[in-house]
Parts: structure tokens; C-alpha cells; sequence
């Protein structure tokens, strides 16, 4: 994966909704939610992770949203499904740290350095952003990824998280200076 914005499937690309059935039949929404689920897993389990920051609560964390979006499929497949259950997972990272009120994160100093040197230098610096990405605070963290990685406009990630534009422009400010300590020269492309 690299570390450019996450580019979410098109229409055109994307076969979540089948062609309307001029029987006036309705459609089989149970596949059509797995084919939304093979379609959007990947992109969700990205986001879910740079979002959390570990892999194994981002898999939790896409499980719980498929739930949801499930049991609201309906009113998700009435808009933009997409844009429905990455709102939902959203809203459950949030809900994950209000309950537990505690970040319980590796120290950045603990994550494994690159392993041998065969892999690739993209994989080497998604390494290096995910662990800088890990060390910014919560909002600031939810923001960058929604906004850069996502390439969401700043009103939408204010509707995305329910804050004010000027608190996305604060907590952007804030976090990009902060990576930038963070991050080496090289490792800014």
C-alpha cells in the first residue's frame, strides 16, 4: 500500500448496486451487501487502520461496521454506501476510545524496523508514515487521515466527525507540523 490518498472505486468500477430489474422485482439485497462487502473491504481495513494504527483492531473495527451497515442497508444503499459505512466505522473508533478513555498504543520506539532489506521502498515508507501517524493524538490522527489520506475537503471531514471547519483546520495544522518532526526529509514524498 502506498502512502498517497486511499482511492475509493468509482461507479463505474464498482458493482454494488445491480442494474434495476424492469420486472419491478426486488433485488436480492442480501447480494448485494456481499458484493458492497467485496468491494469496499479493502478500502475500509485500510482506513480502519490507519485510524487505530494496529491491524488486528482495524479488522475488528471493519467486522463491526459490516454489521452495522447490514442490519442498515436499506438507508446506506439509499445514498452513498461508501460514504455510509466509512462514517460508521468512524463514529466506532470514536465510540472505542470514549469507552476505554485510554489509548493503549506500542511506543513508537517498539515497532519493528524494516525487516530485511528486500522490501520494497514503499512498503519502507507506509512504515514510516503508519508509525508517525501513530504517535499524533486521536483528533489529530482521525483528521490527516480523512483529509490527506482520503482526500476528503474540509467541510466534509467536519461533517465526518462531527466538529467545526475551524477545528479540522487547527488539528491539520497541528499534525502536519508534528509529522514533520516526526519524519524525516527523505521520507515526505
Amino acid at each position: 500500500m502506498g502512502t498517497g490518498p486511499v482511492r475509493r472505486p468509482t461507479a463505474d468500477d464498482d458493482a454494488t448496486r445491480p442494474d434495476d430489474d424492469p420486472s419491478g422485482a426486488a433485488p436480492d439485497h442480501d447480494a448485494e451487501f456481499v458484493a458492497f462487502v467485496g468491494a469496499a473491504g479493502p478500502y475500509l481495513l485500510h482506513v480502519a487502520e490507519l485510524l487505530s494504527g494496529d491491524r488486528a483492531r482495524a479488522q475488528d473495527l471493519v467486522q463491526t461496521t459490516f454489521e452495522r451497515v447490514y442490519r442498515s442497508w436499506r438507508t446506506a444503499r439509499a445514498g452513498d454506501p461508501w460514504a455510509y459505512a466509512r462514517r460508521v466505522l468512524v463514529n466506532l473508533r470514536v465510540d472505542g476510545w470514549r469507552r476505554t478513555r485510554r489509548e493503549v498504543l506500542v511506543a513508537p520506539e517498539a515497532l519493528p524496523e524494516n525487516a530485511s532489506a528486500d522490501h520494497a521502498a514503499a512498503v519502507a515508507r507506509r512504515a514510516v508514515v503508519v508509525r508517525a501517524l501513530a504517535r499524533l493524538p486521536l483528533a489529530q490522527r482521525r483528521v490527516v487521515v480523512l483529509r490527506h489520506l482520503l482526500d476528503l475537503t474540509e467541510p466534509e471531514v467536519a461533517r465526518e466527525l462531527g466538529i467545526s471547519v475551524g477545528t479540522v483546520k487547527s488539528h491539520n495544522a497541528r499534525a502536519l507540523a508534528r509529522l514533520r518532526e516526526l519524519m524525516p526529509e527523505g521520507d515526505r514524498s
